[in-house]
């Protein structure tokens, strides 16, 4: 089936220098091929566009009115398709990031104000939030994970690693001991992360495998790391959570990391992903390289 749009070109073109020969030059084809167009263009609407005679062309009265139409139509999508081409070589136009809440709010929200300076033409909207996105079919340009990656089909840019650390409060070790392994967790309130599968169903993993899984209790199970870190600081119980949760507590001596008999359960990376594009927007690519520059791994 010949297309819609290059029929409307060589109507365009014929109406303008008055020949199908003439157009299908200017449009590098053919005159038998602007021709074909033409006709093909005449049946799918059911009229005649042009009067045809082997001196000239004409427009019919039909013709004079989808001229018009076929002007506002290409002119339309031709600045549509310069506007995308742009976005190719220039970071313009709105880029949505898919990120963990807590490392959202920690590590890429106070790195926004110097990425709009840098690129004032890009709208971010940050969606935060510890759940599984699906980045295709939610139309993220850009998702943070924090783990080990499962085979997918999308890219992915690793800017770090980071670290799981047990914790509890100067004021609850005070009060209830502080264990010397990992076998001793049974006896305390262990505040636990309701969306890992290394923790939050009765056990904490350990060993660099999650091998070892602990028997836990707690009165206390949250999907958001940051309100297990405020239970924590209030002295409630202890938790098993990414450092860069933890770090801003443990230096200022409100929490103390503990140091216990076997290995923390190996997290994995931090990674930018992205779709697999071989040649990305501008901004995708403007944002990736920034992000890359601008974070120091929260384990480092």
């Amino acid at each position: 089936m010949l297309d819609r749009i290059t029929g409307m070109r060589v109507f365009m073109a014929a109406s303008a220098q008055g020949s199908l020969s003439a157009a299908g030059r200017s449009l590098g084809m053919s005159p038998t091929m602007a021709t074909k167009h033409m006709d093909a263009l005449e049946t799918r609407l059911g009229v005649k566009l042009l009067h045809r005679t082997t001196r000239r062309l004409s427009l019919t009265d039909s013709g004079t009115d989808y001229l018009e139409a076929c002007r506002r139509i290409l002119k339309e999508l031709d600045e549509a398709e310069s506007e995308i081409a742009a976005q190719r070589v220039e970071a313009v136009g709105r880029l949505r990031i898919n990120l963990p809440f807590s490392f959202g709010i920690q590590f890429i929200a106070p790195l926004m104000p110097a990425f709009s300076r840098r690129y004032p033409q890009v709208e971010v909207e940050l969606g935060l939030s510890d759940s599984q996105q699906d980045l295709i079919r939610e139309g993220w340009d850009l998702m943070i994970r924090i783990g080990h990656l499962a085979d997918s089909s999308l890219k992915a840019r690793r800017l770090g690693n980071t670290a799981m650390l047990v914790c509890a409060s100067p004021d609850y070790l005070a009060r209830y001991g502080t264990p010397q392994s990992v076998a001793d967790l049974s006896g305390h309130n262990c505040l636990s992360y309701s969306l890992a599968p290394w923790q939050g169903r009765g056990f904490w993993s350990f060993g660099r495998e999650g091998e070892i899984q602990v028997p836990v209790q707690g009165n206390l199970q949250a999907n958001s790391g940051d309100a297990l870190l405020a239970a924590a600081l209030g002295g409630q119980g202890m938790i098993y959570q990414p450092d860069f949760i933890v770090r801003e507590a443990l230096a200022r001596g409100e929490l103390i990391a503990l140091e216990l008999d076997q290995a923390m359960f190996d997290l994995g990376g931090i990674y930018i992903l992205f779709p697999p594009d071989r040649r990305p927007p501008a901004k995708v690519r403007a944002m990736i390289d920034f992000l890359v520059a601008s974070i120091s791994p929260p384990s480092a």
